[in-house]
């Protein structure tokens, strides 16, 4: 998830007029026209944890790349180790600049060869579908389209063909399975199948941004508003936006794309170096530097921070040692409607002592104290 400056005038998802009708609180976000929050975001929140919230997440890009060779295009573009995946199984990764920089993280989803849309016969022909952060899908597409030239494969942006539409909570799988023919229990977290949902052809994945189990729905954008409103209609379903998402993915430790990674940060600093498959058996964009990085101790590390006092750590607000050196910064900062308490994410410089630590909040220093990651984690 990303924002980014305001340019050309926004795009709207298919459920805009939906939002309008709900009194939504409309955003310009990553080029998009989104529902901030319709109500309250700490009532939409707490809907996420205790029942369920529906979410219109039609800005993300869905780039499909298909092929015989399409695994291999993106073992090759992408830092993980995509092509021994079984279909209908997902991976989070990441595309990375020849220096190891981040250019967005993703989410890969290995549909049926039945869905594939180009190159290959029968079991030969792979499908995959590359969910990328709304202001990257332009990076994403054109990195994997160029990464993508020398395999057998074809690159398909259909991100204005799809609505994403994404059912969170702890009773998602109770009011879904409502609206589905197959039993959604043996869904396991990181998969996906197609499915029929409120009578709407669907790709349903057990996937979500809220630290919540939840499923996300891929539509033809022509079903949105049949599949929102029937989904709506649920007793205890509560329409969520942007707000609350940022802060349920806060409480789950989960990065944002543009705070705690961007070009200039690598994996290993963001505490994700687990993605970063070194030992695949071939080579791919940015292993080199990747590599270096790994033997290296990384000058700074993304650390979760909680506020003793009621002042929320913001982005960009720097931390400070006890003598007021500052030592590092504020990546997201929130309250957290979960836990009664400001949270923030942030770098530390290498080496710094964790204890005795403050952040600078409009000249104030209000002592915080690192913490383990996640900072919620659900029962």
């Amino acid at each position: 998830m990303s924002a980014e400056s305001k340019s050309a005038e926004p795009k709207t998802t298919p459920l805009h007029e939906v939002h309008r009708d709900l009194g939504a609180n409309m955003v310009d976000f990553a080029g998009y026209l989104m529902p901030l929050r319709y109500r309250s975001e700490t009532a939409e929140h707490e809907a996420v944890r205790t029942g369920a919230g529906l979410f219109d997440l039609s800005h993300m890009g869905e780039i499909f790349v298909s092929g015989p060779g399409a695994g291999a295009a993106l073992d090759y573009a992408l830092v993980g180790n995509l092509s021994p995946m079984a279909v209908g199984k997902a991976r989070y990764t990441m595309l990375c600049a020849p220096d190891g920089g981040v250019l967005d993280d993703l989410i890969v989803y290995r549909l049926a060869d039945r869905e594939a849309a180009g190159g290959g016969r029968g079991g030969e022909a792979q499908t995959w579908m590359v969910v990328a952060n709304a202001a990257n899908t332009a990076v994403v597409r054109d990195a994997l389209t160029e990464r993508a030239a020398g395999f057998e494969a074809v690159v398909d942006d259909r991100s204005d063909a799809y609505a994403l539409i994404a059912l969170q909570g702890p009773r998602s799988q109770e009011i879904l399975e409502r609206f589905t023919e197959a039993t959604l229990a043996g869904l396991r977290y990181y998969a996906i199948l197609a499915d029929r949902v409120a009578g709407v052809d669907a790709l349903v994945a057990r996937t979500g941004y809220t630290g919540e189990d939840g499923f996300e729905l891929f539509v033809d954008a022509s079903d949105a508003v049949p599949l929102w409103r029937a989904l709506a209609a649920v007793d205890g379903v509560v329409p969520a936006g942007l707000a609350a998402r940022d802060s349920l993915r806060l409480e789950a430790g989960m990065p944002l794309y543009g705070n705690e990674l961007t070009a200039e940060t690598n994996p290993f600093e963001a505490g994700l170096g687990r993605v970063v498959k070194l030992d695949k058996p071939v080579d791919f964009v940015g292993k080199a530097a990747l590599a270096a990085q790994a033997q290296t101790p990384p000058g700074r590390r993304l650390v979760g921070l909680a506020a003793r006092g009621r002042r929320a750590p913001r982005k960009g607000y720097q931390v400070v040692t006890s003598g007021g050196t500052p030592c590092g910064v504020v990546t997201s900062g929130a309250p957290s409607p979960t836990l009664g308490k400001p949270i923030a994410l942030a770098y530390l410089d290498s080496g710094v002592e964790e204890s005795g630590l403050a952040v600078d909040v409009r000249g104030r220093h209000e002592p915080v104290d690192v913490v383990d990651l996640p900072f919620y984690k659900r029962p």
